[in-house]
């Protein structure tokens, strides 16, 4: 059984549909990718996991318990922790007291402890500057307190939102190494949605490639890597021969 099942979720913004209809499933232990460009819902996607929106129509799923609709502190008690976009850090807090809001479900004072030196471990600048207000920080160094903050809830499953956004490539680099080691050493299942596709699906075992609300890509990210569509249009790499006229319009060949 999957640990994330979704199943023809639909998801309005106002009259505006951002959804259509999207299913896919996330298998324990994996770490599973979204593709798309900016306005595809891929934050959306995530956004109606964690219950910051609620899905006018569909179902979710969550190690078997339906999960669409509950108020977003009750998923986070249940095992799932979001990543969102654009470093959303408390700026007049501290990077000690930021991660602590992360563990607030938590009653385990002994295993806060032990996870707190777990993600120094992971980010030993946040060990060294546990007493910087996390406002005075680098857009990087932000990155690394959201996910530090995430991983202190001891989630199953974590979504992470466009993690490379705005970072150098030496930082983007760093901060996926530290996901893959996330998902091996914590067994952190991930779901991941990304515009930065070569590194999406160098990290991830399986993608989805999501256009203006719909899935029109399903497979592992070998064959995504291998495909003379995404190599163009995501990977910017246009094979000989190949004509630029050719657009996402031929989605029946995908399915």
């Amino acid at each position: 059984m999957p640990l994330l099942k979704v199943r023809n979720i639909e998801t309005y913004y106002g009259p505006i549909m951002a959804i259509k209809g999207v299913s896919f499933d996330v298998e324990q232990g994996a770490i599973v990718t979204i593709l798309g460009a900016n306005g595809a819902g891929k934050t959306t996607i995530l956004k109606t996991i964690s219950g910051v929106m609620d899905p006018e129509k569909g179902s979710i799923e969550f190690m078997g318990q339906p999960i669409e609709g509950l108020p977003p502190d009750r998923i986070v008690r249940l095992g799932i922790s979001q990543v969102p976009e654009g470093r959303e850090v408390f700026h007049d807090l501290t990077v000690k007291e930021n991660l602590m809001m992360g563990a607030y479900p938590r009653k385990d004072r002994d295993g806060i402890k032990k996870d707190l030196q777990m993600v120094y471990g992971y980010f030993p600048i946040l060990g060294e500057r546990t007493a910087q207000l996390a406002g005075d920080m680098s857009g990087g160094q932000q990155q690394m307190v959201v996910i530090a903050r995430a991983l202190m809830a001891r989630p199953k499953l974590m979504l992470l939102d466009e993690p490379s956004l705005g970072l150098s490539p030496l930082l983007v680099k760093e901060i996926y190494a530290i996901i893959k080691r996330i998902n091996t050493e914590q067994k952190t299942t991930i779901l991941l949605v990304e515009q930065n596709a070569p590194m999406a699906l160098s990290t991830a075992s399986h993608g989805f490639v999501l256009e203006l609300g719909r899935i029109v890509m399903d497979d592992s990210c070998d064959a995504l890597l291998a495909n003379e569509d995404v190599k163009e249009f995501y990977l910017g790499i246009k094979e000989e021969g190949v004509r630029g006229e050719r657009r996402w319009k031929r989605k029946k060949k995908w399915r």
